[in-house]
């Protein structure tokens, strides 16, 4: 039997896209290293590696973060590789680079460990996709500019290029059937991972969702966020599932693609939106606020009516946030399939 929500693998009245899930409302995961919180005693906020340090150093906690959204009703789980990089691993974890390498692409085998696990409780479930996480580059330089693009000023493109091949590539060779380009805060950096992806991996898919700013307009970059998203996604349609935003305010998502296909009829963007909790965040405090924000599911039916097809959380989302988000794709989906 599956869990409320999920439908059976052999469910014929379930459409199949070309990613292998239900065509018409796909359900992320939450913020994992938010529910990786609820297995670990050590500090994840504030660390260099963030919750990849846990890729090295607690496999049974990453593992049982992703079956708490599989669980809860997510259609895929997501590595713990946002802040992963040959790089870093070796310096922070006194790696080779090929040991490093290899954690990276150990990520997606726990992924599947959580896949297997949980199919062995629900035989009956469709099996839920794993996705690589690619995050900025910014993510690596540990001061919040993944939140402010601010290093595109300063940093080659070619650069930014060397610095994301490596992990790409790890969660590639590991087999991954999604990556997720995610938090990309600014045009030159999306542009180049969509080219990427293009000349190195032209079989495999990924969406791109970007770091916006607070005005419902703009990149975090101050880019001019539905031209830039449409430009993406008109590089690479082949290959992009969806384009849209993450880790910002839910408050804020209505206004950036609101009206971002009205002139493309006949060619669609895929949305996709996965926000963080509305909270904000303070070095001294961590995160605050949380009384003072709507919870992410209240927003869920009309990003559905605005054309979103994917939707999940990120940031200071937990597994009883992503029941939440799939109850009301359900409620959204009964009332559509009444009005027909």
């Amino acid at each position: 039997m599956s869990p409320p929500g999920i439908g059976s693998s052999t469910d014929a009245s379930s459409p199949t896209s070309r990613t292998g899930v239900a065509a018409d409302v796909v359900v992320l995961d939450g913020g994992f290293a938010t529910q990786l919180g609820c297995h670990v005693r050590q500090p994840i906020d504030g660390d260099v590696l963030w919750s990849a340090r846990f890729l090295a150093s607690d496999q049974e906690a990453v593992i049982d973060t992703h079956l708490d959204f599989l669980r809860a009703g997510a259609d895929l789980i997501i590595t713990n590789t946002y802040q992963a990089n040959v790089d870093l691993f070796v310096k922070h974890l006194n790696l080779t680079e090929n040991e490093a390498f290899d954690l990276i692409k150990k990520s997606v085998s726990l992924a599947k460990t959580a896949v297997d696990r949980y199919l062995k409780e629900y035989p009956e479930a469709r099996t839920p996709l794993v996705v690589g996480s690619v995050g900025p580059y910014g993510a690596s330089l540990h001061d919040g500019s993944e939140y402010t693009g601010a290093y595109a000023k300063t940093t080659p493109v070619h650069a930014m290029r060397e610095w994301h091949a490596p992990r790409i590539r790890a969660l590639v060779e590991a087999g991954c059937d999604l990556l997720a380009l995610e938090t990309i805060p600014c045009r030159a950096e999306a542009e180049m991972l969509v080219n990427l992806l293009r000349e190195e991996w032209p079989g495999v898919r990924a969406w791109l969702s970007f770091s916006v700013g607070q005005d419902g307009i703009s990149t975090a970059f101050g880019e001019n966020f539905q031209e830039v998203a449409r430009h993406c996604y008109d590089l690479n349609p082949e290959q992009l599932v969806a384009v849209g935003v993450n880790c910002t305010a839910p408050r804020l998502i209505e206004p950036l693609i609101k009206g971002l296909n009205d002139q493309r009829k006949n060619n669609p963007i895929p949305l996709i939106v996965y926000p963080n909790s509305g909270e904000s965040y303070n070095v001294s405090l961590g995160w605050i606020n949380r009384e003072q924000c709507e919870p992410v599911e209240t927003y869920v039916q009309k990003w559905l009516d605005l054309g979103v097809t994917w939707v999940g959380g990120c940031c200071r989302t937990y597994a009883i946030d992503v029941t939440r988000i799939r109850r009301e794709v359900e409620l959204w989906k009964q009332k559509k399939s009444e009005r027909n």
